[in-house]
């Protein structure tokens, strides 16, 4: 999914968006360089890789935990908080996350959702794969996730809130669901109209 402003303060205070990432024109051209070049390996909407379903990890060798870097680079230089393989073309069951920017990036490998609790909330939901999209999803706010580090080792998260709500976005791309799927038809409806009128203003 996956950026809110760093510091989970500033989301408190802000309009709450997951995954997608501050506007260019407030970044320091060097950053925002680095982001442009980051966001050129992300797909976007239309692309089927997007409603493709990833495929499970078997094999847990240095090409994965080279993936799962080049993955949480991209997350990085992208000023996101949030990034799955198939947004990046690779059918793999892995997703990475943080939700504060300097945080260490957390990485999830065939990861299950066990447990989702009763209590749920709307919040804004942006998507480097639909940039300039934001829609309002309602999703539970406590969860509990299986499943394994880069190196195989079984991990269990419990998270809530803000972590909570990134850890399902990405997982949804896992399994070709997108924002869209997700939001109120009127709000659809308008994202649909955005991401039009960008592929037209880019023909």
């Amino acid at each position: 999914m996956s950026t809110l402003s760093p510091g989970m303060a500033e989301e408190q205070q802000d309009a709450e968006v997951v995954e997608d990432a501050p506007e260019e024109e407030r970044l320091d051209p060097e950053l925002a360089a680095r982001r442009r070049a980051a966001l050129a390996h992300v797909r976007k909407f239309g692309d089927p890789v997007l409603r493709s379903k990833a495929r499970p990890i078997d094999v847990f060798d240095d090409a994965l935990r080279e993936e799962v870097a080049r993955m949480g680079a991209l997350m990085h230089d992208s000023m996101g908080i949030g990034l799955a393989a198939t947004q990046v073309g690779t059918l793999h069951r892995v997703l990475v996350y943080r939700v504060e920017h300097d945080s260490p990036v957390n990485a999830l490998i065939n990861p299950e959702l066990e447990w989702s609790g009763k209590d749920k909330e709307w919040m804004e939901e942006g998507c480097l794969s639909l940039p300039g999209v934001h829609v309002d999803v309602e999703r539970p706010v406590n969860v509990r996730v299986r499943a394994r580090d880069p190196h195989g080792a079984p991990i269990v998260i419990e998270a809530s809130g803000l972590e909570a709500r990134v850890i399902q976005h990405e997982m949804d791309h896992l399994d070709g669901v997108l924002i869209l799927d997700r939001t109120p038809r009127d709000q659809r409806k308008e994202a649909m109209r955005i991401l039009r009128e960008q592929d037209e203003a880019a023909a």
